[in-house]
């Protein structure tokens, strides 16, 4: 059942990646274009930023492609991680132009640069903007969906070009209200928030190479389900983490000590197909079965 799930969710996460890579394509050609005809080395500098947005949709492509390949004996519990290392890829893009965004626009404030965009410019801003914020939120709801923190990143690097071409528009406002630098200190709030954002991801790519336990509420719906068998009089030693979108688990349960192997591997069986089934995200579990005694309580 955690094949079917792993195989759902890349396939789901490959439609919307080349999605991504299609839009990119297009408004690399369209602020190519205009930004030639228009005599507008921004926008032309904005189309190649575009060109270089479809390496990150590569990366989420081929990490989903080689994470999902079978375990093998040098790999027996998968090749999921590689996927986490394409989500430290995205996340390390994302920082880098959260960056640069607040240099550059530290820079243009102390060098007095103001900039008054071309028309063309934005026209081609709202358009960006349109289709970068449709990219994100589809993105992010198949990352969510999936469990994938390298969709998630390339999610927030659509918002990311999409808030990039807010700042344009604000710098247009901000001008014909007076304000000069309107621009630049939006550029930098959008800066850092992409840092933030990019942090985040991080600090979660972290923790699953650290070994650390899945989510809270994932956790407690594992309890949830392990307590609700009948069978079982006790359980102890759940453990959790994650690799890649699968969880890994494994605890040890208590049942009648009377009963014999084949009745006891039932219910370590029952247990397993209960959790397959009721959570969403694909599971490895490895159930240890002891006899109810005193002794072996925990």
């Amino acid at each position: 059942m955690q094949d079917h799930k792993l195989e759902t969710g890349g396939r789901q996460i490959r439609s919307v990646t080349y999605l991504a890579i299609a839009a990119n394509a297009v408004l690399f050609v369209v602020k190519l274009v205009i930004g030639i005809l228009g005599g507008s080395a921004a926008l032309v500098a904005d189309a190649v930023h575009s060109l270089s947005d479809m390496s990150t949709d590569l990366a989420v492509l081929l990490g989903v492609r080689l994470g999902a390949k079978e375990p093998d004996p040098e790999h027996p519990y998968g090749h999921g991680r590689i996927e986490t290392f394409s989500a430290v890829v995205v996340a390390s893009t994302l920082f880098f132009v959260g960056a640069g965004t607040i240099y550059y626009a530290a820079v243009g404030i102390a060098k007095g640069k103001i900039v008054t965009p071309h028309a063309a410019v934005l026209a081609v801003a709202v358009i960006s903007i349109i289709t970068k914020e449709w990219l994100y939120r589809i993105t992010k709801r198949i990352a969510v969906r999936s469990h994938s923190p390298a969709l998630y990143a390339n999610a927030w690097h659509h918002r990311s070009d999409a808030l990039s071409s807010v700042v344009v528009l604000i710098g247009v406002l901000s001008l014909r209200a007076g304000f000069a630098y309107g621009d630049h200190l939006a550029a930098i709030a959008v800066g850092l928030m992409i840092i933030m954002v990019a942090g985040h991801v991080l600090a979660d790519c972290l923790r699953e190479f650290t070994e650390g336990a899945v989510d809270a509420e994932t956790v407690e719906h594992i309890k949830h389900i392990i307590s609700s068998n009948s069978s079982i009089r006790n359980w102890h030693k759940l453990r959790t983490r994650t690799v890649g979108r699968e969880v890994f688990l494994d605890l040890h349960i208590l049942v009648e000590p009377g009963l014999n192997v084949a009745a006891a591997h039932e219910i370590a069986e029952n247990l397993e197909n209960a959790l397959h089934a009721e959570i969403a995200r694909p599971v490895n579990i490895t159930v240890h079965v002891e006899p109810d005694l005193p002794e072996l309580r925990k």
